[in-house]
């Protein structure tokens, strides 16, 4: 007892790294960092170790071979070259969403495509409506581009409380600003093109998704025709950030293929029954290759992007000097005001205008994925200007004029992130009921099932007329099924009759050899009217009993005609059943066992009570009918009667 103290505080201390380690692996734990570092940026640029500061990013680093090479200051070669990695983790999210995400319905890209132009085409007029015919004019595209690093980051500091969905439109949007400023500054801002460095960078990405077709797997080479078209970008003439994003936009993702996971199995049994390194090393290369190249590169870039990149690059910009005198010359400064006006005010104005107007029905009527208050939130969040809007500022001015230019970008970012954030805080304190029925004007999820439910030929537990359906591609010998069926027979007794529970097989055979036969006795059963006993039996007790002697023994349990039982059982009468379950599983993009979908949505949480119940809970009450919705159909909202057509769309994973 006398060590009590001291272990009790060991404990709170485990949990307290344990937080911080949870913390750090989030999006808003890099924004954190982000934001610690343009603070530290700012400070250390008007203490007295100034000149530290400027001296550092002025350092030239050259990288030669032979008389070949290319020479920059380290501040170049962060904004250039490490941000390359950035802008290619941003192309390769927008890809998934393209292939797997909202965005496989072309219908609904064109929303935030025509919100971004809004949002470029306003805060430049804005703009130059206080600086036409003045040397600040030159500088009109700063406006334009929204920082795709502080957007996620204040978005994911404040996205808690708005729909994840926002992501995805938030990150079209702001990809399209910032390709455009690409664009805007190659043709406007770019004295010395070259032709040739462009068609070698085009050439390098156009053989990359060539040998892409034609299987190649070879990560080295990948690598080596990145860095060509980097090169040859910068090379170019063209900000080489562009490379990044196109290299990230025709890298395909898709869900694991089954017959590459079985592959995969294979490799790690032999590994298992002859273990060598060789085998080791194909195993491992096999694992890998069962996933898209687009997940892989995520799951390689993202801890680098978010907490070396990006703090880097605020670390190395954001150093602006905050001198009495350049902040009194700057408040009267037509260039300042009109940056912060085109960031603050011209942002969100022409992405919420551009926005109604794609969805009006003399203009197609096209539909949102969002709602209109987590838009007019997130449209806030697109007034950050920071990479693209300083990068510009470099280009456009000398002296004073940039000073005020940069001290414009820096403010008007400031005061955008605060009110996005007080935006989405405000959204958390509206009526919950009245928000519901706002954000239902948007387009519902994308269906991710494939193959709806029947109650004719699946398996349900609970009333056919139940607001929420819970379904379960599941493996009676998978250790973490046998976790779950307990918490879902919780959740069914909980639901007062507002769940039904639907079970599809998913045999692991590769890795679970019983499987497809207790999935075939399940079914056997079925056949004499006991399924969900046999189901309850098969995840009863420990470890799983499923050979067929235990699997007659369960028959016999349950009183089942085991003659009967036997004779389907071992003549595979039920195997096609089995199969077609399996095959709408791999339409869904299901791979693994458990997988939920809850009213034909993808579930990705924990199968833990607590957050099962949250999000069936969630599904529920966005399931209530609307309270308006007379007065939905006749209003001018477009939005409903085009969200329907995505039913039964492609899947995701």
């Amino acid at each position: 007892m006398t060590h009590a103290p001291h272990l009790e505080e060991q404990s709170r201390g485990a949990r307290r790294m344990s937080a911080l380690r949870d913390f750090v692996r989030t999006e808003a734990g890099s924004a954190t960092l982000l934001l610690g570092a343009t603070l530290l940026a700012l400070v250390w640029a008007n203490s007295p170790w100034s000149d530290s500061y400027h001296a550092l990013w002025a350092n030239e680093l050259s990288i030669r071979i032979g008389d070949v090479g290319i020479s920059m200051d380290l501040a170049h070669w962060i904004n250039d070259g490490l941000m390359s990695l950035f802008f290619l983790l941003i192309g390769l999210e927008i890809r998934r969403e393209f292939d797997m995400g909202e965005l496989r319905d072309r219908r609904r890209v064109a929303v935030p495509v025509i919100a971004a132009f809004g949002g470029m085409l306003v805060p430049v007029l804005l703009f130059l409506a206080l600086n036409a015919g003045t040397d600040g004019a030159r500088g009109w595209a700063m406006v334009m581009a929204t920082d795709t690093a502080f957007a996620l980051g204040v978005l994911a500091l404040a996205g808690r409380h708005g729909p994840m969905r926002l992501r995805a439109f938030l990150l079209t949007l702001v990809i399209i600003d910032d390709v455009a400023a690409v664009a805007v500054i190659a043709l406007v801002y770019s004295a010395n093109l070259s032709v040739i460095g462009l068609l070698v960078a085009a050439g390098a990405v156009v053989v990359m998704a060539v040998v892409r077709r034609i299987g190649v797997e070879r990560p080295a080479v990948y690598w080596g025709l990145s860095l060509v078209a980097w090169v040859a970008t910068l090379e170019g003439g063209v900000h080489p950030t562009v490379a990044g994003v196109a290299i990230g936009l025709l890298t395909s993702a898709y869900p694991p293929r089954r017959a590459d996971l079985q592959t995969a199995s294979r490799m790690v049994r032999r590994f298992r029954e002859q273990p060598s390194p060789a085998l080791a090393s194909e195993a491992s290369r096999r694992i890998s290759l069962s996933l898209s190249p687009n997940e892989r590169l995520q799951h390689l870039l993202h801890p680098w992007s978010s907490f070396v990149v990006v703090p880097l690059f605020a670390l190395a910009n954001a150093g602006i000097a905050l001198d009495a005198d350049t902040l009194s010359h700057a408040a009267g400064s037509r260039l300042t005001l009109g940056v912060i006006l085109g960031l603050v005010v011209g942002k969100p104005l022409g992405i919420t205008l551009f926005a109604w107007l794609g969805t009006r029905r003399w203009l197609g009527g096209l539909p949102m994925t969002v709602g209109w208050p987590s838009l007019i939130a997130a449209s806030t969040v697109a007034g950050i200007g920071f990479t693209m809007s300083l990068l510009i500022a470099q280009l456009s001015y000398g002296n004073d004029l940039l000073e005020d230019a940069k001290l414009g970008i820096l403010g008007g970012s400031l005061v955008a992130a605060l009110l996005s954030i007080g935006f989405f805080r405000l959204l958390g304190l509206l009526p919950r009921e009245w928000l519901r029925q706002a954000e239902r004007r948007a387009a519902p999820p994308m269906t991710e099932l494939a193959v709806a439910v029947d109650p004719r030929r699946d398996h349900v537990r609970g009333p056919a007329d139940a607001p929420v359906t819970l379904l379960e591609y599941g493996d009676y010998e998978c250790p973490y099924c046998r976790r779950a069926a307990p918490v879902i027979d919780e959740l069914l007794a909980r639901s007062a009759g507002s769940l039904r529970f639907v079970m599809r097989h998913l045999p692991l055979t590769d890795v679970h050899p019983y499987a497809a036969l207790a999935a075939e006795a399940a079914e056997a059963a079925a056949a004499q009217g006991k399924f969900w006993e046999m189901h309850e039996l098969l995840f009863a007790g420990g470890e799983p009993e499923l050979h067929v002697n235990d699997l007659q023994r369960n028959a016999w349990t349950l009183g089942l005609d085991v003659n009967r039982f036997d004779r389907d059982l071992r003549s595979g009468r039920y195997a096609s059943r089995v199969a077609r379950d399996v095959a709408s599983a791999e339409a869904s993009g299901v791979a693994g066992t458990p997988t939920f979908f809850i009213n034909e949505h993808r579930y990705r949480g924990g199968y833990d009570l607590a957050a099962l119940e949250a999000a069936i809970m969630a599904a529920a009450a966005r399931a209530q009918p609307a309270v308006d919705e007379s007065v939905d159909e006749s209003s001018d909202e477009s939005v409903d009667e085009s969200s329907d057509e995505s039913a039964g769309a492609g899947s995701r994973r």
